[in-house]
Order: structure tokens, then sequence, then C-alpha cells
């Protein structure tokens, strides 16, 4: 990608705000979740990096978790497969003895100018990508959590302004939003807290992969601060979230959105 997108590499600085917690990141090989496993791992944190089949990507983060100090633990593998997601969960606890951070982030999307051509099949991919391995990872990561444990879910801006041509995109991150406002109250009396982060435009390889050249060309233009964030100034939010320091957030979104403003 041109520019690089920048994932804290040579700016975040952690002060042990995660420090011994046990932590699973989904679509953790690239953009938004390598940022936040590198800021997880520099904030302490032992990070399993879930990911589809990009080996190489998930290498790197992989790099960037050690670099800091702590374990990283790469599974390859399809979130669309309930299966899967019992199996990331199971091979956490397994290994950290224990799980205190679920970060649902793995998402996939595709741009199309009308409702009439989204193919059926990317339709379901959508879904069963963004929302039911949402559903399948937190079931089977209940079990595992205790008081004090955060479930943070990547929604988006779309939640709330959907694009037009990201329909099905925009509908999953609308099923999110809801998700995460309804768990949080029903996981409360068992002090586990539930948040998510609505990201607005940034710079990670799914906008060039899924979306038409002009588009790309002009991403984040609109936006008040008049540019794309990237990925590293998304991490913070999660970390926050993660943090004991949030210990009274949950059922929240948290914008993250150059200024467009979600009410």
């Amino acid at each position: 990608m041109r520019p690089t997108p920048d994932h804290g590499e040579q700016s975040y600085q952690g002060h042990g705000r995660l420090a011994g917690k046990r932590t699973v990141i989904t679509g953790a090989d690239s953009g938004i979740g390598r940022a936040v496993a590198l800021a997880f791992a520099r904030e302490g944190a032992d990070v399993l990096v879930s990911y589809l089949d990009e080996h190489d990507d998930a290498r790197e983060t992989e790099r960037l978790v050690a670099e800091a100090g702590r374990t990283a633990v790469l599974v390859p593998g399809d979130v669309r497969d309930p299966a899967h997601c019992r199996k990331i969960v199971d091979i956490a606890v397994e290994r950290f003895g224990g799980l205190d951070v679920l970060v649902n982030n793995a998402a996939f999307q595709m741009s199309r100018p009308s409702l009439e051509e989204v193919p059926d099949e990317e339709w379901d991919r959508t879904f069963a990508t963004n929302v039911d391995a949402m559903f399948h990872l937190t079931k089977a990561a209940l079990p595992h959590l205790g008081a004090g444990a955060s479930i943070i879910n990547t929604t988006s801006i779309n939640y709330d302004q959907p694009t037009p041509t990201l329909l099905a995109y925009a509908a999953t991150k609308g099923a999110i939003a809801n998700f995460t406002a309804g768990l949080a109250q029903s996981v409360g009396e068992r002090g586990i807290r539930v948040n998510a982060v609505a990201p607005g435009p940034i710079w990670t390889p799914l906008i060039p992969s899924t979306m038409p050249p002009d588009q790309v060309t002009s991403f984040g233009a609109d936006v008040p601060l008049g540019r794309a964030g990237q990925p590293a100034e998304l991490a913070p939010a999660y970390v926050l979230l993660a943090s004991d320091e949030a210990s009274y957030i949950s059922g929240a979104v948290l914008p993250v959105t150059g200024g467009t403003p979600i009410l």
C-alpha cells in the first residue's frame, strides 16, 4: 500500500495499562487488528492473533508482539466456521491459562453500486464474517471471562451513517452496535464489560482491495479533519476499553471518526 499504513511501530509507547491481560484479537494480521495487537503488547498483554490465511502479515504482527516482550500465538483459519471460533478460544485458554479480553475485529466488505449487484453469496459472507463470527466467538469466550473482563467489537460509522454502496457491510455494523448494547446489559451482573469502537475512514488494506480506485483516491477527504485516519490512531481506543481505567464504561460505542459526529 502507498502510503504504508502506520500501526504505531515507531510511535506507540506502552505504560503497563494491560499488564498480564490475556487477549484474543481477530483480524489481527494487518490494519486495525495489527495496530491493536501492537498496542496491547506494549501495554503488557499477551495476544492470540486470529487471521484467515495471510501468513506473512501475521508473522509481522507476531514479530511486533514479541519485540514488546509478550507472547503471540498465531491461529489461522476462517471465523465463518463456528468450530474454528471455538478452537480460537480453546487455544487462547490453553496457551495463556485463561482469557481477559476478546476483540471481535475481523471484517469483510465489498463496494457495489446497487443492491441488485450484490451477489447472494457475498451478502452471506459479509454477515457470516462480521456478525456470525462475533456471536460464536463471544459465546465460546463467555464461560472463561470473569469480573473485569472486556469484550470489544469493531463496528463502524456506517452503523449510524450507512454508505449506499456498502449496504451489506453497513447492515452488519448496525447489528454489531445493537449486539454490543444488548450483551452489555446481559452480562453486566457478571462484571463483564462490552463496548464497541466505531471507526471512520481508516487507511487499511481493506480499502484498496474492496473499493473502486476513484473512491480510494478521495478516501477520508470528506471528514472534518480532511484525511483518513491511521490504524495507530485507533488503537488507543481499544486500549482504553480493555483497561481497568474503563471499569464503568459498558454498552458504549466510541467513535473515532475524524470529526464526523455520531449522535
